[in-house]
């Protein structure tokens, strides 16, 4: 920890999680790394900094099984602490909620809009370029396009972006304004094969 704390600047908090003594050895240990790795690696939620890639040590059945539980504990709780580095978008086929879809110039993306956050689908357009203002106005969006962009969820194609994998935003509106490179409004920007916001989406579940 002192040597993170004095040689690295990307990160300002860390969270522990312990065991009771005996219950975690070395191999326990690099398994859950091995694991939280891959998943942060997957989900590309965060810039991945990490120096090393370990390879699952080898465990018994019981002892990964064990880890299973102890990770799946871990996933659980770090939403909760406001870190979602390791969350990935839902499955497709299990939601059961109207498509929308967001449009620009020569733009068109698809998404859903779920209680974990709006999933932006694999194949999405996203606009090559952003206004000159979005990064003195709204930073964090054109951070998380330069965040998207280098771990390759955005790959250009032609005079545009196009999404590599479904990817999941805190609000319809990020994923909006990440979409069309500008300031947007993601409730009314993002609407169904009718033309229906869903702003009006929204407020119809309500009076359901």
């Amino acid at each position: 920890m002192e040597s993170h704390y004095a040689g690295k600047d990307f990160w300002t908090r860390a969270v522990f999680f312990v065991a009771s003594q005996g219950q975690l050895n070395k191999a326990h240990v690099q398994y859950l790394e091995s694991q939280l790795v891959n998943r942060a690696d997957a989900a590309k939620r965060v810039p991945l900094e990490n120096g090393n890639r370990p390879a699952d040590p080898t465990l018994s059945e019981a002892d990964r099984a064990d880890m299973d539980v102890f990770l799946y504990n871990m996933l659980g709780m770090l939403p909760l602490l406001g870190i979602d580095a390791f969350e990935q978008s839902p499955a497709m086929t299990k939601l059961d909620m109207p498509l929308l879809s967001c449009q620009g110039k020569g733009i068109l993306a698809n998404g859903i809009d779920t209680p974990q956050g709006f999933v932006v689908r694999t194949g999405s357009d996203a606009s090559f370029a952003e206004v000159p203002s979005l990064k003195e106005h709204l930073p964090n969006v054109s951070k998380v396009r330069a965040d998207l962009i280098d771990n390759r969820v955005l790959v250009r194609d032609g005079d545009k972006f196009k999404f590599t994998q479904d990817y999941t935003f805190n609000s319809p509106s990020l994923a909006s304004s990440v979409v069309l490179g500008r300031s947007t409004n993601g409730r009314t920007d993002w609407k169904d094969a009718n033309g229906k916001t869903l702003k009006q989406i929204q407020a119809d579940q309500t009076k359901g």
